[in-house]
């Protein structure tokens, strides 16, 4: 076609110093995306690009429901929304931190979350975690730990330390132990029956209701462990198992060594030996600490006195854990009837004849002799 004509591709004019029609440049999307983040990063200041983006084109994840299962979550004083938040995924209350955060920002029943430790279920959705944190019912008022090894008297401080109720009022609900629902072996004696566990304590708990959690929890273990009939496959009872891991919590101190020290000390019962424990001598002296103990304590006329009465003491001088009651129950093999610790070599000598027994303690007073800063063990 002439110059001046039309052109066929595009129907518009042709002819020296034109060229086709293009079509319209593509709006650069990928630029507008980046200023817009860029823009609701500096206008909602914390966020993260990632999550802001995720809110941007279909909402934080968030899980659906009131979930199940429980967990206990601290929330720190002057902790922020984006901080809860956090704390919340972390113990997967909530799926997402920014569900949770987007919400806290616009709901005025964030004000009334307060600091302290609460129990939710796992998995809530962010409302619902939100209505968790503000129903006082959740709030859990301390938390209470007992250790393993730990007798009446520590427990009562324990408590008195963690929570709201006094010593006093511990006392009193200890001076009235058929309310405690202690089992029948226990004689109405809770010493060694006040399981070593962690405990919540809610709002308006009791000395007897924690009390009572305790002693609940120690039927449970009882029970897990088939304790009455595992007891009874070895010649004693449910109490004489619980006592003996008793004295093991404080012979003894590393693994390894429980399922032995209550071969050494399984092996005196059956013949006949005392089991001169001075684990048990310190109970009878109200003596707490260390297991070391002095001529004239090994004299006192208790019956917890292990150095004065054969056989196992009237009850547990302590609370037994797992470890040690399976321990009694499965004991190491071994003839050993003496033991006794080498630090020096961070160990336990285990003997089956006084002599070697002798030497091996004269090496221990000899290494406490001449090493430093050994009085907290010597």
């Amino acid at each position: 076609m002439a110059d001046g004509g039309l052109d066929l591709m595009t129907g518009g004019p042709s002819g020296p110093g034109r060229r086709r029609a293009s079509r319209p440049p593509k709006k650069p999307w990928g630029r507008r995306i980046v200023t817009l983040l860029i823009v609701l990063a500096v206008l909602f200041g914390g966020y993260k690009v990632v999550g802001k983006a995720m809110d941007f084109f279909g909402g934080p994840a968030d899980y659906p429901g009131q979930g199940a299962g429980s967990v206990v979550v601290e929330i720190p004083s002057g902790a922020t929304g984006q901080q809860i938040a956090n704390i919340l995924k972390e113990a997967d209350v909530v799926k997402s931190a920014e569900a949770f955060y987007q919400l806290s920002l616009n709901d005025s029943r964030f004000q009334a979350v307060q600091a302290g430790f609460f129990k939710l279920r796992k998995q809530m959705s962010a409302e619902w975690a939100m209505r968790e944190l503000v129903d006082r019912n959740n709030r859990v008022e301390g938390r209470v730990t007992i250790p393993e090894g730990a007798r009446v008297t520590t427990i009562i401080t324990i408590i008195a330390k963690s929570t709201d109720i006094s010593k006093k009022k511990v006392e009193a609900a200890l001076d009235k132990p058929q309310s405690l629902g202690l089992p029948k072996e226990a004689n109405n004696n809770p010493e060694g029956f006040l399981y070593p566990a962690t405990y919540e304590v809610a709002p308006g708990s009791t000395a007897t209701s924690l009390l009572k959690q305790m002693v609940k929890k120690t039927v449970e273990v009882e029970k897990e462990l088939d304790l009455a009939n595992r007891a009874d496959a070895i010649g004693m009872t449910s109490v004489e198992v619980m006592t003996l891991a008793s004295i093991l919590e404080y012979e003894a101190n590393r693994d390894e060594d429980y399922p032995k020290v209550a071969r050494v000390f399984l092996n005196r019962l059956d013949q006949g030996i005392a089991l001169q424990s001075d684990a048990t001598v310190a109970f009878a002296n109200g003596i707490t600490g260390d297991v070391w103990t002095t001529p004239e304590q090994r004299d006192n006329p208790s019956e917890y006195n292990t150095y004065e009465h054969q056989g196992l003491p009237p009850g547990p001088i302590g609370a037994a854990g797992k470890k040690t009651i399976e321990a009694v129950l499965n004991p190491a093999d071994g003839d050993w009837l003496y033991f006794v610790p080498d630090y020096e070599n961070e160990t336990t000598v285990f003997t089956n004849n006084l002599r070697d027994h002798e030497a091996a303690a004269e090496r221990l007073r000899a290494w406490c002799r001449s090493a430093k800063d050994t009085d907290d063990i010597c």
